[in-house]
């Protein structure tokens, strides 16, 4: 628990708020509802008492590992919930048809006449969740979400922030990126959350054939969880509206220190510049070639003469 404590207060918030606070309220869930309906397992007996209910110990370590187990596993449960990881071509497809409509109904009501400036600004708040480029629409509206500020960087200036990542997040102002984390916090919680009501829910389903089973209980649970977890995935939506500020602030404000720390001299015009990352994104993904010096040339930073060759030495 020192461990854990010490990235709290070293930066690891993100990973106790948005990975292990959901897993330990599922897990409560299950120790409430769930457990006393099943036997007690003989590996857990100095844990887990004849009442059937696990002790709080037991609780706050299975939450702990099962935080960092999801934290770990951030990367394929985030594709899942976008649409990029198992969907068959055929759901893929449709889902995209299905995001465009809905994109284009709310574009349509957004330039509509007769409404309120309230509801514009809360249909404009939708519309902003989908990517300003028709080809990458995702299927599914958190990946949208997501998305939006994905191609952000590319959209406005050709730099691409899935390929220059850690070289951007190194650059940028540490502010910055600080609010990149914890914007991100929030949406990491309810995606935790959704797929822990989703695991209990299936467990209190499976657990109906059990001896000692509490059917009512199990079964109000199980239908209770799989209500909010709609929920859950529209607020994970709704939550990414703060982390794309904190990425587009992180693009706007890290770009020059980028470039300062690439060698590379930021370009005023806008045209120029968008040259410049195209460039640098295109030689990060490609094999080194002897074009790519001249190419970049002309954005070189000028190295002063006396600071470009050492200070003569005298006998």
């Amino acid at each position: 628990m020192g461990d854990i404590a010490k990235g709290v207060l070293g930066g690891g918030w993100a990973l106790l708020v948005g990975w292990i606070l959901p897993a330990a309220l599922n897990l409560v869930v299950f120790a409430l509802a769930v457990a006393p309906s099943l036997r007690r397992p003989t590996v857990f007996g100095p844990l887990w008492p004849a009442s059937g209910r696990p002790t709080p110990l037991a609780l706050l370590v299975a939450a702990c590992l099962l935080g960092l187990v999801l934290n770990a596993l951030q990367t394929p449960l985030y594709r899942l919930l976008e649409g990029y990881l198992l969907w068959p071509q055929g759901a893929y497809r449709r889902g995209i048809r299905v995001q465009k409509n809905r994109r284009d109904k709310v574009k349509r009501l957004t330039h509509g006449e007769g409404v309120p400036p309230i509801r514009r600004a809360l249909l404009a708040e939708k519309l902003s969740r989908y990517p300003a480029d028709d080809d990458q629409i995702a299927p599914s509206r958190l990946g949208n979400a997501i998305r939006r500020f994905e191609t952000y960087g590319y959209d406005r200036y050709c730099l691409d922030t899935q390929v220059l990542w850690s070289e951007l997040t190194s650059a940028a102002p540490e502010m910055a990126n600080k609010q990149v984390h914890t914007a991100r916090t929030n949406v990491d919680f309810f995606v935790a959350l959704l797929y822990g009501h989703g695991v209990m829910a299936a467990t209190a389903f499976a657990s109906l054939g059990a001896a000692h089973a509490n059917r009512p209980v199990l079964v109000v649970t199980a239908l209770a969880l799989i209500v909010l977890m709609p929920l859950w995935y529209r607020s994970a939506v709704a939550a990414t509206d703060e982390w794309a500020s904190a990425v587009r602030a992180l693009v706007n404000l890290g770009r020059k220190p980028l470039a300062d720390g690439l060698g590379l001299l930021l370009p005023k015009r806008l045209d120029d510049e968008r040259a410049m990352w195209k460039l640098v994104t295109r030689m990060s993904n490609r094999p080194y070639a002897a074009a790519a010096d001249l190419a970049l040339a002309p954005y070189r930073l000028e190295v002063p003469q006396a600071a470009a060759s050492p200070p003569p030495t005298h006998p």
